[in-house]
């Protein structure tokens, strides 16, 4: 939760890829949960592209086709994750341990 003047990074980016940052001091506020779903989803995004690549990437015969718009796929679900994990980072209260 953030607490007043602190800056959470969104779940996505704004004009030219910009951070995009709310400040609140209500973690329930429609804005805060409109980021968590987000969040929850791009997340479950990432596990089911991750699920398909093992199965893909299995496969002998997968379509080189297939496997560069599942690599973009991949790289898109990585940006994202990665920014979740760093706004969640910035979330963690000093002492408390980092989990993502």
């Amino acid at each position: 939760m953030t607490t007043p003047n602190e800056l959470r990074l969104l779940p996505w980016s704004g004009p030219g890829g910009k951070p995009c940052y709310l400040s609140t001091d209500d973690p329930d506020g429609y804005m805060s949960r409109l980021a968590d779903n987000i969040e929850a989803i791009q997340l479950g995004t990432a596990e089911q592209l991750l699920k398909m690549a093992s199965e893909t990437l299995d496969d002998e015969d997968a379509d080189p086709i297939q496997l560069r718009r599942l690599g973009n796929a991949l790289a898109c679900a990585l940006k994202d994750v990665l920014r979740v994990a760093v706004g969640r980072e910035q979330l963690v209260p000093v002492g408390e341990p980092h989990r993502i």
